[in-house]
């Protein structure tokens, strides 16, 4: 009877369907963030190759964000509607249909649609893999299966600089796009093989006019961050309009979600103070650590005179920090529950970010890696504990929804955090550098090399001033971290999200 007994226990924690869903979520989860980040490295040869200007050539990565958070709040009701499992199989379809034409673009202009086409399917990938996860795992494994499948996720922002510095520098540009298709073939062979059978919930309607209101907001807002940097700050009227525009519809959005029935997002589910909770840490995690991994690879180019790749390789000590923190921190959600190992994290977090507040012109590297190896051993223990701790309390039919939010939630405060903090450097340089006021970061790349020891220093502090600010950010997140739950997450109960095994039953029935 012991031994009997004691198998279901084995197979609550990790049993071979649920590592089987985890590896098809972790291929495609990490083709799309890996693509997000490979991207950037190659602007400058781009412009070049296509002869035109950098404000035209950055719609490439502004072009794919607009994709993601138009299509983003379409997830939840295609879950719902198509079943999960199809779903994650079209996005990565159109996710690999993208990349190949990308690779094949002939001009600026053609480059920046095949983007916006490899967002649609881009932007569904990880919230459709993540409602799989979720639905699969239940609630008192959920934290061990995010802190595995979390680690590419933290892993694709390193790996993705490193790779597409090497792919510009020796191969080609076109590579960075064409990588994805041997990834997202294997992805959508294992997940045609491996992936449950799901039922659409058939019943529920699109919420068409949420739909308008939503996607065009998250699209104008999105645009105006975007239009920050290279307008002269928030205040321009190419970005304070979009921006204004766009929060007004988000606004509308949720007085209309409230009203509904059926909402593209199920507002509702802010009234669990505990989702209430996760979103808001998430959203400030995401604003920091964007933020800050936006600044980093700079520092290193222009302040170290970096090249990318290496710029690219010195960005590793964050991703072995998460990669070691997750998988214990995934297990330490499940044993303790998510309050304790995320205020933990963003103490973590907080004191690797301080560290960057001191950079200078000739910081130590083995000081900075050591701070940025805390800073991933705090955002291992963060983001993902952070969300399991949303999913730990909600019920099954609830979990596309909340999926879909707080993704959506986590890009816009990944936005938000960039574009501030870009403006931020913006005026620190402008007040520090000769002729500053007239390019920002622009005038610190084109220092020339011999004045390049003068100025280091000042450019140096600009970038310390501006990682206060994520610091910052960081500290203000530990307000709502104190919400979130500090113990064992109670077994299911009828109508909780069942285990893999489980769902596999309810599906064939």
């Amino acid at each position: 009877m012991t031994a009997a007994s004691s198998q279901p226990t084995k197979a609550k924690v990790f049993d071979r369907a649920l590592i089987s869903i985890s590896a098809v979520v972790v291929l495609g989860t990490f083709m799309s963030i890996l693509d997000t980040t490979i991207v950037n490295v190659a602007i400058n040869t781009l412009s070049k190759d296509f002869n035109t200007s950098l404000a035209t050539i950055q719609w490439v990565s502004t072009g794919y964000m607009l994709a993601l958070a138009t299509v983003i709040p379409l997830t939840g009701w295609a879950a719902d509607r198509f079943g999960t499992k199809r779903l994650y199989m079209i996005s990565i379809g159109l996710f690999l249909a993208g990349s190949a034409l990308s690779g094949l673009a002939w001009s600026a202009e053609s480059l920046i649609g095949f983007r916006i086409l490899q967002g649609l399917g881009g932007g569904m990938i990880m919230p459709a893999g993540m409602t799989i996860l979720s639905q699969a795992a239940g609630p008192q494994r959920m934290g061990r299966v995010m802190g595995i499948v979390g680690v590419p996720m933290l892993m694709g922002p390193i790996i993705g600089p490193i790779l597409g510095g090497w792919l510009v520098d020796d191969i080609s540009w076109r590579w960075i796009f064409y990588v994805n298709i041997p990834i997202g073939a294997v992805a959508l062979v294992a997940a045609s093989k491996l992936l449950p059978r799901d039922a659409p919930a058939a019943h529920q309607r699109l919420d068409w006019l949420g739909l308008l209101l939503l996607s065009p907001g998250l699209a104008a807002f999105v645009y105006g961050l975007a239009e920050t940097s290279s307008s002269g700050g928030i205040g321009a009227p190419q970005a304070f309009v979009p921006m204004v525009a766009g929060a007004l519809l988000i606004a509308t959005f949720i007085f209309h979600a409230a009203r509904h029935a059926w909402p593209l997002i199920d507002v509702k589910l802010f009234r669990n103070r505990t989702m209430s909770a996760a979103s808001t840490t998430t959203f400030a995690f995401a604003a920091a650590m964007f933020g800050a991994m936006f600044m980093l690879p700079l520092y290193y180019q222009v302040v170290r005179g970096q090249s990318a790749l290496d710029a690219g390789l010195l960005l590793a000590p964050q991703g072995v920090g998460a990669a070691l923190m997750m998988p214990v921190a995934g297990k330490l959600t499940d044993d303790i529950g998510p309050g304790k190992v995320v205020l933990g994290g963003l103490g973590l977090l907080l004191l690797g970010m301080l560290g960057f507040t001191q950079v200078g012109a000739h910081t130590s590297f083995w000081f900075l890696g050591s701070s940025q190896f805390l800073m991933g051993l705090g955002m291992g223990a963060t983001m993902m504990p952070a969300m399991s701790a949303a999913y730990q309390t909600l019920q099954h039919d609830q979990l596309a929804r909340a999926t879909t939010a707080l993704n959506i939630i986590q890009r816009v405060g990944g936005s938000i955090g960039t574009a501030t903090l870009s403006v931020v450097l913006t005026h620190q340089l402008s007040s520090r550098l000769p002729g500053g006021s007239e390019g920002g970061l622009a005038a610190a790349q084109s220092v020339p090399a011999a004045a390049r020891d003068r100025v280091a220093p000042d450019i140096a502090e600009a970038f310390g001033h501006t990682f206060w600010w994520s610091a910052a950010i960081i500290a203000l997140a530990v307000i709502p971290a104190l919400l979130l739950p500090r113990h064992k997450p109670a077994a299911p109960e009828a109508g909780e999200a069942p285990s893999a095994a489980e769902t596999q039953v309810l599906v064939e029935a």
